[in-house]
C-alpha cells in the first residue's frame, strides 16, 4: 500500500506474478488500520488462498463484503461453498443484481489514515484465480486514485443495496453506459479522421460480436479512421472488404497463453484515451452483465500497456492470424503492411532512454 500511495501499479500476468495481488490483500488483512474489504468473486477456484484471506479478515473484525456470482460457469459449486463459508462467520455476502451476471473484477480496501480514510483499489481484466493467472494474459491495476476508488465504492453499494444507478466519475459500467460510451468514442475517432485530424483505434479483446459496436467501427473506418482489432476468438466484423472495411484489420493471436486482456485505445487528433476492461465487445457483456471499464491516465503505465499489449501484438509474425475479406483466417505475413502511425501519435509515445528499445516502434 505504501507503493500504491507513491504511484499506480500495473501487473501484467502471467509475465508478472499474481502473487502481488495476494500480497496486497494479505497486507490489508494484517493491517489493524484497515477497516473494510470489498471484493467481487467470479472464478476463484475451490482452494482459493484469496477466500481464506477474506475469512481471516472477518475473524479479525474487519467489515467484509463479497459479491458472489453463482452462475460462473464451471465454478458454481465452488462459489456456493465459499459464499456459505463466508456468510457463516459474519461476512456480508451479496449475489448481485437479478438477471445480470456480475463479471466485473474489483477489490477495494478502506484504511484509516490520520483523521480520515483512504481507499485502495484493484481492478482487473481477469479473474481472481491463481491457476488461470499462470495461463491467461491479463492486466491488474492497483490505484489510490480518489475518483476511481469512489466509483468502485459506489458500484459495490449499488450491487449490495440494489439502489438506483450509480453516478460514476471515471468508470464505465455495463449494462448502463459502457456500450453507449464506447460507441461515442468510436464515432469521435471517425469524425476526427473525417476532419483530417487523424483517427486511430487499436483494441484487444476475446470476442467481437456486438452489432452496434461493429456498426460504429465500420462507420469510423469509412470516415478514414485506421482501425486494428486484436480479437482472439469470435469476430463478426468482416475486415478488409474493398469499399467497405478497407481501413479495418483484424488479427487473432493463438500462442502459449490464452489472450484474455481487454485494452481499448482511441486516438482523436491530438487527444487520445486508453481503457482497460473486464468486458469483451459482445451483446451479453454490454447489456446482460455487470462489467467495468476504466481509464489509465498515468503516462508511464499507458506506455507500458501500449508497448506490451498492443504494439507487440501488431508486430507478431509467429502466432498471428489475419482475417481475410472472404471470412477466412490466414497466417500473418512476416512483413506487415499499411496502417502506419500518425506523426502526432508517435511524438506522444516516443521512447525514453529508460524504456526498452521496442517502445518507439510504429503502430504498423
Amino acid at each position: 500500500m505504501a507503493q500504491m500511495r507513491r504511484r499506480d501499479i500495473l501487473i501484467h500476468q502471467p509475465f508478472e506474478s499474481f502473487d502481488a495481488v495476494l500480497a496486497f490483500l494479505r497486507e490489508a488483512v494484517n493491517d489493524p488500520q484497515v477497516l473494510a474489504i470489498k471484493q467481487t468473486v467470479y472464478r476463484t477456484g475451490a482452494d482459493s488462498e484469496m477466500m481464506e484471506l477474506l475469512r481471516e479478515a472477518v475473524r479479525r473484525g474487519k467489515e467484509v463484503t463479497v459479491v458472489v456470482e453463482l452462475k460462473a460457469r464451471f465454478d458454481e459449486e465452488a462459489n456456493i461453498n465459499w459464499a456459505e463459508a463466508l456468510e457463516s462467520i459474519g461476512a456480508q455476502v451479496v449475489y448481485g443484481v437479478v438477471g445480470l451476471k456480475t463479471h466485473a473484477k474489483m477489490l477495494l480496501v478502506t484504511r484509516r489514515e490520520g483523521a480520515g480514510l483512504r481507499r485502495y483499489g484493484h481492478l482487473s481484466t481477469g479473474n481472481y484465480n491463481p491457476r488461470t493467472a499462470r495461463l491467461y494474459t491479463d492486466l491488474s491495476h492497483l490505484t489510490v486514485d480518489e475518483r476511481i476508488t469512489a466509483d468502485m465504492d459506489a458500484v459495490f453499494d449499488h450491487l449490495a443495496n440494489q439502489n438506483r444507478r450509480p453516478r460514476l466519475q471515471r468508470l464505465l459500467m455495463a449494462p448502463f453506459d459502457l456500450q453507449r460510451s464506447l460507441i461515442e468514442k468510436i464515432d469521435a475517432v471517425g469524425l476526427a479522421a473525417e476532419r483530417g485530424e487523424g483517427g486511430r483505434i487499436v483494441a484487444k479483446m476475446n470476442a467481437l460480436t456486438d452489432e452496434d459496436l461493429i456498426d460504429a467501427l465500420v462507420r469510423a473506418g469509412r470516415r478514414g479512421a485506421r482501425i486494428d482489432l486484436i480479437v482472439r476468438g469470435a469476430c463478426m466484423l468482416p475486415a478488409a472488404v474493398p469499399g467497405w472495411t478497407d481501413n479495418i484489420r483484424v488479427r487473432s493471436i493463438i500462442g502459449r497463453f490464452l489472450e484474455h486482456t481487454r485494452v481499448f485505445y482511441f486516438g482523436m487528433g491530438a487527444h487520445d484515451e486508453l481503457y482497460l476492461a473486464s468486458a469483451d465487445w459482445m451483446n451479453r457483456n454490454m447489456l446482460r452483465r455487470v462489467e467495468l471499464a476504466w481509464p489509465v491516465t498515468d503516462k508511464r503505465l499507458r506506455q507500458r500497456i501500449i508497448n506490451e499489449c498492443l504494439i507487440a501484438y501488431l508486430h507478431d509474425d509467429r502466432d498471428a492470424w489475419t482475417l481475410q475479406a472472404d471470412g477466412r483466417y490466414a497466417r500473418a505475413p512476416h512483413v506487415l503492411d499499411g496502417h502506419g502511425a500518425q506523426p502526432a501519435l508517435m511524438a506522444r509515445y516516443a521512447s525514453k532512454p529508460t524504456e526498452p528499445p521496442h517502445a518507439a516502434r510504429a503502430w504498423t
